[in-house]
């Protein structure tokens, strides 16, 4: 069972979108992927912000099991605004009625389903979209947003210090363990083609890495797994080396950014979305473990190979800051601890 958010962290939400919600006042908005890390964080800041300025906005979360939600959601039980709808993001029935603004966050990012059936991932994310644009382009929406991914990128090379969103890599086509990138490369493919046939105005965040309250411990996502590790008092294991790079945003960033990209981001415009404060993976679990005040140890599996390149996952977010005023808010250590919090309290 999930507490609710912390009400700083929707208070620090509205602080900074407030001036961009008059547009969806008595407005119906669409979100796949709500139950997920993302949807969380959109769905209870949207019913913060719908109560606090009495905006009479509806959400529609499409959820492939809405009484499991709400069984590990239960404050949001009855919430003014908020309605479920079942189904699966590829083949989900239509709502009636009109959707201003369509949010299209569901994506299977889970490393089990890529490498043990990577064309699920590739469906998931490919066919789901696709819906997605239909119901758009049927239901009388006027801004689209897709929650892309760094993925699109590929690898970013080690001489690059922060990836811009005009950078021509990508992932490789001939290796299966791309899949999540190639989809998402597909993904906004779709809504540049759909883009052609419509008024439908389509928004496009390229997220990187995060932490916040919903982001699971026990995953394939290294802050997580060190939270995990720190508030059982268990030693932290790192897998590798500890030598990959890696920026962190706080998930009520991430809120800010994406609700600011749906409403004020120019269609077919890509935007970073994270922190461009890098980091390598030991000097996360070391932070982790100074910041929450743990001894345990850090064990690090993999001997350094001095020769090899040190991988980078980092971005370049001066798109989203120079156009549209967004910036990295909470730093690290505090997200570490609201996060620790968080989960202490469930």
């Amino acid at each position: 069972m999930f507490s609710p958010l912390a009400t700083a962290d929707l208070d620090h939400i509205l602080a900074h979108t407030e001036r961009l919600w008059e547009p969806l006042r008595g407005e119906h908005v669409f979100l796949s992927g709500g139950t997920g890390f993302f949807g969380h964080w959109l769905v209870e800041s949207f019913l913060h912000v719908n109560r606090a300025l009495n905006l009479r906005a509806s959400l529609t979360v499409l959820s492939r099991a809405p009484e499991k939600f709400l069984g590990n959601a239960p404050h949001l039980a009855g919430a003014e605004g908020l309605q479920l709808l079942a189904g699966d993001v590829r083949h989900f029935d239509f709502p009636p009625g009109e959707f201003g603004c369509v949010i299209h966050a569901a994506t299977a990012a889970s490393q089990k389903l890529t490498d043990n059936d990577p064309r699920a991932m590739l469906s998931t994310i490919v066919d789901g979209t696709a819906r997605m644009i239909a119901l758009a382009q049927s239901h009388g929406t006027r801004r689209f947003l897709l929650t892309s991914s760094g993925a699109v990128y590929g690898r970013q090379p080690d001489t690059v210090e922060r990836v811009r969103e005009d950078y021509d890599g990508a992932p490789d086509p001939l290796v299966a363990g791309t899949v999540y990138g190639q989809g998402k490369r597909m993904a906004e493919h779709l809504c540049a083609l759909a883009a052609r046939e419509g008024t439908v105005q389509y928004q496009i965040a390229r997220c990187f890495a995060f932490v916040g309250p919903h982001l699971p411990l026990d995953a394939h996502f290294a802050v997580g797994n060190f939270l995990g590790d720190a508030l059982a008092g268990r030693p932290m294991h790192i897998q590798g080396d500890g030598r990959p790079l890696r920026s962190y945003l706080y998930a009520a960033d991430l809120a800010i950014w994406l609700w600011t990209i749906l409403l004020e981001g120019q269609s077919l415009r890509a935007y970073n979305v994270g922190s461009e404060e890098a980091l390598s993976i030991r000097a996360l679990a070391k932070t982790v473990q100074q910041t929450l005040g743990r001894p345990e140890a850090i064990e690090v599996r993999q001997k350094t190979d001095p020769l090899a390149p040190v991988p980078r996952y980092v971005p370049d977010t001066r798109r989203a800051r120079t156009e549209l005023g967004l910036a990295a808010w909470i730093d690290l250590p505090e997200a570490l601890r609201r996060t620790a919090r968080w989960h202490t309290d469930v």
